[in-house]
């Protein structure tokens, strides 16, 4: 059985290598072992097997190429390349989703099948254009279940798993519908005993694969799902208003620190005589807005309501106050 894994891979390793002298032209066996991760010996050997089965290739002093107009026609995808395909542009994912190998195959077999101008144009286009996915103040999730989930999510096979959040810990029956990437973020959206919900993958803590395979369900669209899913949590974040005066520097920054909403609500807000805008915005929560509002500093003049005013001065007091004295070397303070 080993052998018949190894010899599967070398041929799949000289098809790469017909493959990328068809889509590159001549490579040397320093380059060609550099991609395919082996040594350059072993390319000499596969250059000697692909020579042995009738495939053109000549090497000389700058490399291995193929004879001129020699184009092999064995570029069908497998099942696992044709997923991965969907993510060709996005290697990071591919990688989290246990598909990297798939995206590289894919691609390379895409390149080889392209016509001449077509394919350096496509070449070109990565070279100058390039999609980061995650913010810049946070890196991508990272789970050890992400690359279990999408092949579930594929295979159409229920998950038991034990989901931890703010409130606890909870086992779960789960039938995986997708997964959504999400400013960097992985959803796993999947039916559960009380219907269809999303959970944040990073949040799994056990995971087990069953045996039971569950049927999709008709009409079912990941993405207006999620649309839905993103415009109900927006309707339900806003649980009430604030009063408040906005200076001309915090109007500026205010696309930088809070939500469009907040911008949009300013932006219809009545000026007054000092240059200031008076608006009301949607916000959370007190707390939740406390801490917003405290980011533009002296910009800002929360009026209402008189509870996170409160808060609000409050704290500016406490800060007052810690800031009033200085501290020595050793951290006592000194008035």
């Amino acid at each position: 059985m080993l052998g018949g894994r190894l010899r599967h891979m070398r041929a799949d390793r000289l098809l790469s290598i017909v493959l990328l002298l068809q889509s590159r032209g001549r490579q040397t066996a320093h380059q060609l072992a550099a991609e395919l991760e082996v040594s350059a010996r072993t390319i000499y050997r596969d250059m000697q097997a692909l020579g042995t089965a009738g495939i053109p290739v000549y090497g000389d002093a700058t490399g291995y190429g193929l004879i001129d107009g020699y184009r092999t026609q064995l570029t069908g995808l497998t099942a696992a390349e044709a997923r991965g395909l969907v993510l060709a542009e996005l290697p990071g994912v591919a990688a989290d989703l246990g598909l990297a190998e798939a995206v590289a195959a894919a691609q390379l077999k895409l390149a080889a099948a392209l016509p001449d101008a077509l394919r350096e144009r496509t070449a070109r286009m990565r070279q100058r254009f390039h999609l980061d996915t995650p913010g810049w103040y946070a890196d991508r999730d990272s789970s050890e279940h992400l690359a279990a989930l999408a092949d579930a999510v594929w295979r159409q096979r229920t998950l038991a798993v034990r989901y931890e959040n703010w409130t606890g810990s909870a086992e779960h029956r789960l039938e995986p519908y997708g997964l959504v990437l999400k400013a960097g973020k992985w959803y796993l959206v999947a039916r559960a005993a009380r219907g269809l919900r999303t959970f944040r993958v990073s949040q799994i803590r056990e995971l087990t694969v069953l045996a039971e395979e569950f049927t999709w369900p008709d009409g079912f669209d990941l993405v207006a799902h999620w649309h839905e899913h993103i415009a109900d949590f927006r309707a339900r974040l806003v649980r009430g208003e604030a009063l408040a005066r906005f200076s001309p520097a915090a109007v500026e920054l205010l696309p930088h620190l809070m939500g469009q909403a907040v911008v949009d609500a300013v932006a219809a807000g009545e000026p007054q005589p000092d240059g200031w805008i008076l608006a009301r915005v949607p916000i959370e929560t007190d707390s939740h807005a406390e801490m917003q509002f405290l980011r533009l500093g002296v910009q800002v003049e929360v009026l209402a309501p008189a509870e996170l005013r409160g808060r609000i001065a409050a704290t500016v007091t406490e800060l007052a106050r810690t800031y009033a004295g200085t501290r020595d070397a050793a951290g006592r303070l000194r008035r």
